[in-house]
C-alpha cells in the first residue's frame, strides 16, 4: 500500500471588516416601547425626574397632605421647563418643574408662590416644589399665560 502524504484543507485568510464594527446605542432590550418605535431620539427617553405624570399615587398623596410654604421665584425657564424657587426661610433653593405649575401665568423673577414639598427619587434627599401656586405677580414686569399672551408691562 502506498500512502500518499495528505495536504491540510485549504482555509482563507481572515479578513477584518473595511468599517469597524461598532455596537450601536441605545441596545435594543426587549419589551421596551422607547425601543419599539425603530427611531430613538434623546427627547423620547424617559426623564429622571417626577412630573406630575410620573409621580407615584403615594408621593402625590404625601405631599398634598405636607404644609403649604412661602416662597419667591428665583428663576423660570419655560423653554427648558423648569426653575427654582427660594423659600421664605432662607434655605437651600426648591426645583419646580413646570407640570407642577398651577394657574394661567408662566412665573418669573419675583412672583410670589405657595408650594408643597415632594422629594425627588432615587435617594429622596432632595426636594421638588409641587402644587405651585402664583400669589402675587411680580410689580412692572410683563406676564405671559401659558397660551403665549403677553400681559401687564
Amino acid at each position: 500500500m502506498t500512502s500518499e502524504p495528505t495536504s491540510p484543507p485549504v482555509v482563507p485568510p481572515l479578513h477584518s471588516p473595511k468599517s469597524p464594527v461598532w455596537p450601536t446605542f441605545p441596545f435594543h432590550r426587549e419589551g421596551s416601547r422607547v425601543w419599539e418605535r425603530g427611531s430613538v431620539s434623546s427627547r423620547d427617553l424617559p426623564s429622571p425626574l417626577p412630573t406630575k405624570r410620573t409621580r407615584t399615587y403615594s408621593a402625590t398623596a404625601r405631599a398634598s397632605a405636607g404644609p403649604v410654604f412661602k416662597g419667591v421665584c428665583k428663576q423660570f425657564s419655560r423653554s427648558q421647563g423648569h426653575g427654582f424657587i427660594t423659600p421664605e426661610n432662607g434655605s437651600e433653593d426648591i426645583f419646580v418643574h413646570v407640570s407642577d405649575i398651577e394657574g394661567e401665568y408662566v412665573p418669573v423673577e419675583g412672583d410670589e408662590v405657595t408650594y408643597k414639598m415632594c422629594p425627588i427619587p432615587p435617594k429622596n434627599q432632595k426636594f421638588q416644589a409641587v402644587e405651585v401656586v402664583l400669589t402675587q405677580l411680580a410689580p412692572h414686569t410683563p406676564h405671559e399665560t401659558w397660551s403665549g399672551q403677553v400681559v401687564g408691562s
